[in-house]
């Protein structure tokens, strides 16, 4: 279950992120609302999550998934370059997730 309500913040984090870019510096009532729902509920999912999950994880996760993601919707459908630096520091970035977690499996 944590990591269903972990998905639930990274998309609403990803749906956020996205209308953000809508607001037009918060002048757009529509994607401001929905800016700020998408935060409030992110954050209250990864509240949830952390009863369960250690912090560390859950941050590395929900920031590296998010970034991975908002940098593939502005590369796919906001007209932003793609390059393969830009690939590289998205792979370096779920990268190092993978590194933090298998770090986190070894004690005990």
């Amino acid at each position: 279950m944590p990591y269903v309500t972990l998905a639930g913040a990274i998309l609403s984090e990803v749906l956020a992120t996205t209308a953000l870019k809508y607001t037009d510096g918060f002048s757009r009532l529509w994607p401001s609302t929905a800016t700020a729902a998408g935060y409030v509920l992110s954050f209250y999912l990864l509240s949830v999550t952390l009863r369960t999950m250690e912090i560390g994880t859950v941050y590395a996760i929900w920031s590296a998934v998010g970034t991975a993601v908002i940098a593939g919707i502005g590369m796919a459908f906001l007209g932003e370059s793609v390059s393969a630096v830009k690939l590289l520091g998205v792979a370096l970035v779920i990268a190092g997730v993978v590194v933090l977690n298998l770090g986190g499996a070894s004690h005990g």
